[in-house]
């Protein structure tokens, strides 16, 4: 077993994963440094999802390593990766993860919630993320009531809100209409830059991977040199939230 780098707060080297007998990485090897924002890139079905999902404890690899702040990861247990992913890491997807039963604020809260954070102050740190990614004025709404790039723009805000050291960031933008994504990426990076946060973030999208610092190329599950990414293409427009708090 080789120590990762100490500036990498992620390291993987030779991760291979299958999906029912069809190979999904191919020995795939990378590094993430403290408050980098690395963009993974390819096409649809290239593995970008299998290996953020081997990142962030989500899937054990069936073979290689991954470590987190020199810490193996591979050789957890199921408890302590899910303890890791709850205290350490946030998560979007590109369909937003909401509980119904709660209302916006409590979705956004909810990491800090299940760490056992005053409701108060949780609640407080949710409506300033909610704030910031124009959503606040529906703070006590319940997901079944609000519209797609609304529901979205919550996942991104509980991811934050959460204070994590990494954000994996599968696609997040991929359901929204060109001024939504545009709003939502500028947060979750100028918000990556002043507190620090690590991203690994997913696309298949030439324009959002230019917002990196740096991009790795995923071909058929293994690193290549270059591919060709399409710019981005516009979906639904974006109404007001149009009830109040």
């Amino acid at each position: 077993m080789v120590a990762p780098p100490d500036n990498d707060v992620i390291w993987a080297r030779s991760l291979h994963h299958s999906h029912n007998g069809s190979p999904a990485l191919g020995g795939v090897s990378v590094g993430v440094r403290d408050g980098e924002i690395l963009a993974v890139t390819g096409p649809r079905g290239c593995g970008k999802t299998t290996l953020l999902h081997c990142l962030s404890g989500q899937l054990v690899p069936e073979q290689g390593e991954v470590w987190f702040n020199s810490v193996p990861v591979h050789t957890m247990g199921p408890r302590l990766r899910e303890r890791l992913r709850r205290d350490r890491f946030g998560w979007i997807a590109p369909e937003p993860q909401l509980v119904p039963e709660l209302n916006t604020w409590e979705n956004t809260a909810l990491p800090l919630l299940l760490r056992g954070t005053p409701r108060r102050e949780a609640k407080k740190s949710a409506l300033e993320w909610l704030e910031r990614l124009d959503i606040g004025g529906c703070a006590r709404q319940r997901p079944h009531t609000l519209l797609q790039n609304q529901r979205q723009r919550i996942a991104v805000a509980r991811a934050l809100a959460g204070a994590p050291t990494v954000i994996f960031a599968d696609e997040p933008t991929a359901t929204l209409h060109r001024d939504d994504r545009t709003h939502v990426l500028r947060t979750l990076t100028s918000a990556a830059r002043s507190h620090g946060i690590t991203i690994v973030l997913a696309t298949h999208d030439a324009e959002i991977a230019a917002l990196a610092d740096r991009a790795i190329p995923l071909l058929d599950g293994r690193r290549v040199a270059t591919v060709a990414l399409p710019g981005s293409s516009d979906t639904e427009g974006r109404p007001a939230c149009s009830l109040s708090v």
